[in-house]
């Protein structure tokens, strides 16, 4: 027997509104402002990512662990030079370090690492 339904991923960040408002775009999920300092987004399926205010927030400092990332988002899309295009777009910013092929990765507006993964 489940516990819970489903995990809520919650991440720090110095501005809700733009991450929610990134991720909503990126992922296409209904944007939710619970108050200034909380905001999230939901799937029609139950899904969810929620995005809370931290006035001392520090991005982490990838592939270095001075400021370690802690977790990260992998992404599954059916063509990375789209998706890339799509997600520049949005706001994100491509990382100097590309480890891979069948990925890229990409800091997200808050500097958390996301990483764009074939399936």
């Amino acid at each position: 027997m489940a516990i819970a339904r489903f995990p809520v991923v919650v991440l720090d960040c110095p501005d809700p509104k733009t991450l929610a408002e990134f991720y909503s775009a990126l992922l296409e999920w209904k944007i939710e402002r619970n108050d200034d300092d909380w905001w999230s987004v939901r799937a029609e399926y139950g899904d969810s990512m929620a995005f809370q205010k931290v006035d001392s927030y520090r991005a982490p400092e990838w592939p270095g662990q001075d400021v370690p990332q802690q977790m990260h988002l992998d992404v599954v899309v059916d063509d990375l030079d789209t998706a890339e295009a799509a997600v520049l777009e949005l706001g994100a910013t491509k990382h100097e370090n590309q480890p891979g092929t069948t990925f890229r990765v990409f800091l997200d507006p808050a500097g958390h690492p996301l990483c764009l993964c074939l399936d």
